[in-house]
């Protein structure tokens, strides 16, 4: 990756882009006074860098079967380098695993989880959470409601 210096304009490009990732370049280039050529380049420069790692849709999960979402905090019982790539590995392979973050402190894993229901929620835990590599003990909380979501990184400006 090449290494880059952000100024103003590539954080309005970052702005814009990470509020509404299907923007034209040309409507980008409009927004943020460039014409389309400069903009396009300054893009490609940003995912050159690895500053924009890619583009996504946002899905509703509970639109798609996904009523449900889980926090697990585990504990492994071993936090030796090779136990904690075992855990990453298996814990890579489970599609209802969104995210996975190693901790500092007491929990070494906290789990983001969907699932379509409470007994399908159960059956994932008791068959691929906690019989994975090295795993301890797991604690869960499901989630009543999000009050918010707003993906990506604070940009100056945002409000």
């Amino acid at each position: 990756m090449a290494q880059l210096t952000i100024d103003d304009i590539d954080r309005q490009i970052l702005a814009h882009l990470q509020s509404d990732g299907r923007m034209t370049n040309v409507e980008l280039a409009s927004k943020i006074g460039l014409t389309a050529p400069p903009c396009l380049r300054r893009v490609r420069s940003l995912e050159d860098a690895g500053v924009i790692q890619g583009y996504n849709a946002r899905l509703d999960q509970a639109a798609l079967g996904y009523g449900i979402t889980i926090f697990a905090m585990v504990s492994l019982k071993s936090q030796a380098e090779a136990d904690l790539q075992a855990f990453e590995k298996h814990i890579a392979e489970l599609a209802e695993v969104r995210e996975c973050h190693m901790l500092n402190g007491e929990i070494d894993f906290l789990l983001k989880i969907v699932a379509r229901d409470l007994q399908s929620f159960q059956d994932f835990l008791t068959s691929k959470l906690t019989p994975a590599p090295n795993v301890s003990s797991v604690k869960t909380s499901l989630t009543i409601r999000r009050s918010k979501f707003q993906p990506g990184v604070p940009l100056e400006g945002e409000g």
